[in-house]
């Protein structure tokens, strides 16, 4: 959410330049504040798992998640549901149609461009097919009403096909492994696992809770909680296959209560290789194609930014610091080469604060004609700081001071208002 008031008389390079602005600052903002739960430590408590059903041997913490960081299933096929309930504010549709907006307009305007299609699974509900057999060959497909959207990796082609409108994006896996993984989000219990267990610390609690079957196979259930208060995040429920130590299912609650944040988790999955001809793609007869390096020339060359080439493993999807942030550390400038931002806190508490340079948010009759909307979506604060107003989602809260600093991480309003207060 960008409650910011837009100018009609913005010019194409201008808006080229405030897109590279937003990449680079979600680059910033994504480790330090909603990958707390990725970056988030674990303090390994040992625990034995309840007798339950399925019958499986006792396990304790540390054994399940060393069992996970083992695991090295390489080939697989399955459908996987995912749900996705942030909270954000009812604007009437607006936001599905940001979503759906931005799923059409990749980086060379072609809706199968898979940096822009993947992000409606940041909302809603949806049906995943998912297959791999090895490094070179993966697909998943995105299925929706009458349409399907699928991202082929086969070697070194990677395939985005939206069969909706009919069109192709055409790109190059990129040689090191790690490029390219920010482009697309989380989309398998993996992948979600993954980030909630990458890094160790004592801010966490970590326990067996019984046993499980999910998509028709045995599974522990491991239960990441926060030792801490203040954070919006419940606890983190992962279901890991007894045999291949695989995530199958990936659960995160609130604090608040209610419904899952993240509900990610296979319906079927098999471990069988699939068929060769899974990963075989020939554009459709009359699909519009765009390539990759067509794409990179129209969308950087304003921003002078180096074209992007897609991960050589589209399943290894986000990407998380291999530690919890330090609290004071610098993570370079902020949005528009502001000052650097800094964190606040670890662990789960961690806050993200840097300064726009701005003047805060405008509201009420200082925001003229979109005072009252901006009023609408965030809540009024007042403390020795000064005011300012937040913005809140299930997980994440941002404080934006009406002097134009801003502090956000997944913690409690009242926690944002004690950082500014501190920084004051």
């Amino acid at each position: 959410m960008a409650p910011y008031a837009s100018d009609d008389s913005t010019t194409a390079g201008e808006v080229d330049e405030q897109r590279s602005g937003r990449r680079k600052a979600a680059r910033y903002i994504v480790p330090v504040t909603v990958v707390g739960v990725a970056a988030a430590t674990i303090g390994l408590v040992p625990a034995l798992a309840d007798s339950g059903d399925p019958d499986l041997p006792k396990i304790t913490a540390q054994q399940l998640i060393e069992k996970i960081a083992k695991s090295d299933v390489q080939q697989l096929s399955g459908t996987v549901k995912i749900s996705t309930d942030l909270g954000l504010p009812n604007l009437g549709g607006l936001e599905s149609g940001l979503l759906s907006g931005a799923a059409g307009q990749g980086e060379g305007g072609s809706s199968a461009d898979p940096t822009a299609k993947l992000t409606e699974l940041a909302s809603g509900t949806h049906t995943l097919r998912v297959a791999a057999d090895g490094p070179d060959k993966q697909k998943l497909s995105l299925l929706e009403n009458a349409a399907e959207y699928s991202v082929i990796h086969n070697g070194k082609d990677v395939w985005g096909y939206d069969s909706k409108s009919n069109e192709v994006y055409h790109g190059t896996a990129s040689d090191g492994p790690e490029r390219g993984k920010d482009q697309q989000p989380p989309a398998t219990p993996k992948d979600f696992a993954e980030e909630a267990l990458k890094a160790v610390d004592d801010t966490t609690s970590v326990t067996v809770d019984g046993t499980a079957q999910v998509a028709g196979r045995d599974a522990y259930k491991l239960v990441v909680e926060p030792k801490q208060s203040g954070s919006t995040v419940g606890a983190i429920t992962v279901a890991v296959d007894a045999e291949t130590g695989m995530p199958l299912k990936f659960t995160l609650t609130p604090a608040s209560g209610g419904a899952a944040v993240v509900d990610a988790g296979f319906t079927k999955v098999s471990f069988a290789q699939p068929a060769a001809s899974t990963f075989d793609f020939t554009p459709p007869k009359g699909a519009k194609v765009t390539e990759e390096k067509d794409a990179g020339k129209a969308s950087d060359k304003a921003s002078g930014e180096t074209p992007r080439k897609h991960p050589g493993k589209p399943f290894d999807l986000g990407e998380a610091p291999g530690h919890a942030p330090k609290a004071g550390k610098d993570f370079g400038k902020g949005l528009g080469g502001h000052d650097g931002m800094k964190t606040i806190g670890e662990g789960w508490n961690a806050i993200a604060t840097f300064d726009t340079g701005g003047e805060g948010v405008p509201s009420g009759k200082a925001g003229g004609e979109f005072g009252g909307f901006i009023d609408s979506l965030g809540d009024k604060v007042h403390g020795t700081f000064g005011s300012g107003t937040i913005f809140s989602t299930r997980l994440v809260n941002a404080l934006v001071t009406d002097d134009g600093k801003v502090y956000a991480g997944l913690v409690t309003k009242d926690a944002l208002v004690k950082a500014a207060d501190a920084g004051k």
